[in-house]
């Protein structure tokens, strides 16, 4: 995956809003990367960029993982 659209947009929006998170607190680019990552910025918001080459229903199951652990931590 390239590119990443409403749909998977959408469904990174049902993981972060049962944390606490709100749609304004997180910066999505739309091109994927290899790896993906998350990261809290300097701001205050977390950049979710999605892997582009994990599977997309495994790298939410690690998306999930890796906001608890950073908001954990903030």
């Amino acid at each position: 995956m390239k590119t990443i659209t409403l749909r998977e947009i959408e469904r990174i929006f049902a993981i972060i809003e049962p944390l606490g998170l709100s749609r304004e607190a997180v910066v999505i680019p739309l091109r994927t990367s290899h790896p993906g990552s998350v990261r809290k910025l300097p701001n205050g918001k977390y950049e979710i960029v999605v892997d582009a080459e994990m599977d997309f229903e495994a790298w939410l199951n690690w998306l999930r993982s890796r906001l608890v652990e950073l908001i954990g931590q903030a």
